[in-house]
């Protein structure tokens, strides 16, 4: 039988199993989502024992037919949690989205402590970051803090219960906020600052880390953050490639050498493995922009794929309506938790078709201000070829209009499961199978020239919107 290789991906919406050949053909997947909570204004969690659930459901069903050479892990970033010294949680997971932190965030962001944490760790301060939380549940919740055994991720959680250890790759600990990004430690500064002593953290490990299960015989390889694991899977680990993911939320990010500190505290960095990083920002607002439009706006029972055929029926631009969709503040490049959406421009000649439009482009806006940060310079961008990934490269509407507004060629890998490849090719390095991988695209899309005018006005426009309501 033809040996087999597993990547599971932790989402925020879903856990992903997808089983993999050597050269990267899926054998089969299988998929298990659960639920976001909103318990109160401001909050995003999730409960730990549905994610283990969950994990475990993808494990047992993607392996009943046959036994993988191993099982390697792709997770989404920045959650936190707190379990006690039985390995049990006592509190809820928060999750990126989760904005309670706010306040405790705003203050440091606008100190020159707060400068200082960002050139050592390049994750901005915001809310977001497990960093902020954590210090959030030190100054709001005493009893949970004090009874903290242990401060961990989704992902670490999972891993405590397959395998029995407390670790965490560098790759998910570079965009918590307290890893050094340079050293590649747990920053003692910033443990300080947090009142924590570094047991209260799992120990840094590689993402080629592996151990063998506890209740059975696979190998597991802990892998890396979904991010970094994107570009690995989708060959944008290359010079001259940009990854832009568009799922719940989404990113646009840029492989480097070394870590990557931005002067104005606009974007992230994070480290993949050895001397492989990447700068990026990640946004707030992402696919679930267009969720909120079609169930709480448009209320219809109308498929995604028939409101992108209004919004192809509607010319670029949206006939002027501009949508900055801020609805839970934003990341990169802002990173002001308070933010807000906002419409302009609306008209009585103005549509549903047209409103539908105007949330894809404002989307593509939001992650264009990221793009022309990370690569300011033209030709360079001009050079540089964007690799597609996540739930937004089913639509070629929308892949079409990312390349005219980024004005970029973009390509659409043949291995759409990036993350889950990404974490398998992590697995082939750990165990010493070379691989002779060469990413092909599937389709390319390259700017309509048409279009160059009409973005380039409404993007302008886009800049100088939350700027001028910011004060009010």
């Amino acid at each position: 039988m033809e040996q087999s290789y597993i990547g599971i991906d932790i989402g925020t919406t879903a856990t992903k199993a997808v089983c993999f050949d050597k050269m990267g053909n899926i054998i089969r997947q299988f998929s298990k989502e659960y639920s976001i909570y909103h318990p109160e204004f401001n909050w995003s969690i999730q409960k730990p024992a549905e994610i283990l659930t969950a994990v475990l459901e993808c494990i047992q069903e993607i392996t009943k037919d046959s036994t993988p050479e191993f099982i390697s892990f792709s997770s989404a970033m920045q959650s936190i949690m707190v379990i006690d010294e039985t390995g049990i949680p006592i509190s809820d997971a928060m999750l990126w989205a989760d904005n309670r932190a706010h306040l405790e965030s705003e203050e440091l962001q606008n100190s020159n402590q707060g400068t200082l944490f960002y050139q050592k760790t390049g994750i901005p301060i915001h809310p977001f970051s497990p960093m902020a939380k954590i210090d959030w549940l030190r100054k709001n919740d005493a009893e949970i803090f004090s009874r903290a055994f242990k401060f961990i991720s989704i992902k670490e959680y999972v891993w405590h219960q397959l395998t029995g250890e407390y670790v965490i790759d560098s790759s998910m600990a570079s965009g918590t906020g307290i890893l050094n990004i340079h050293s590649l430690d747990w920053d003692t500064a910033i443990l300080k600052y947090l009142q924590i002593h570094p047991s209260k953290l799992s120990d840094i490990v590689s993402p080629m880390h592996q151990s063998k299960g506890i209740s059975d015989d696979f190998r597991y390889i802990i892998g890396g953050g979904d991010g970094p694991l994107a570009n690995l899977g989708s060959g944008a680990m290359e010079k001259g490639k940009m990854a832009l993911s568009i799922g719940t939320s989404g990113a646009v990010r840029i492989p480097v050498d070394e870590p990557f500190i931005d002067s104005q505290m606009r974007t992230q960095c994070y480290h993949l493995m050895e001397n492989q990083y990447l700068k990026l920002g990640a946004v707030n607002n992402g696919a679930i922009v267009l969720q909120w439009l079609k169930e709480s706006i448009l209320k219809t029972d109308e498929s995604f794929e028939d409101l992108f055929d209004l919004a192809e029926k509607t010319p670029a631009g949206s006939e002027g309506l501009l949508f900055v969709p801020y609805l839970l503040g934003e990341r990169a490049p802002i990173w002001n938790a308070s933010a807000q959406g906002t419409l302009l421009g609306i008209s009585i000649n103005h549509s549903k078709a047209h409103l539908i439009r105007a949330t894809l482009e404002g989307i593509l806006f939001g992650l264009f201000s990221v793009v022309e940060i990370l690569i300011p310079d033209l030709q360079k961008r001009q050079e540089t070829t964007v690799m597609a990934s996540g739930g937004f490269g089913k639509s070629e509407l929308w892949l079409q209009m990312a390349a005219d507004i980024f004005q970029m060629k973009l390509a659409v890998s043949s291995t759409i499961e990036s993350g889950t490849w990404g974490a398998v090719l992590i697995g082939f390095k750990a165990i010493g199978i070379e691989i002779p991988v060469t990413n092909t695209t599937e389709k390319n899309f390259l700017p309509n020239p048409n279009h160059k005018l009409v973005y380039q006005q409404s993007f302008e426009k886009f800049k100088r919107v939350y700027p001028l309501l910011r004060s009010l």
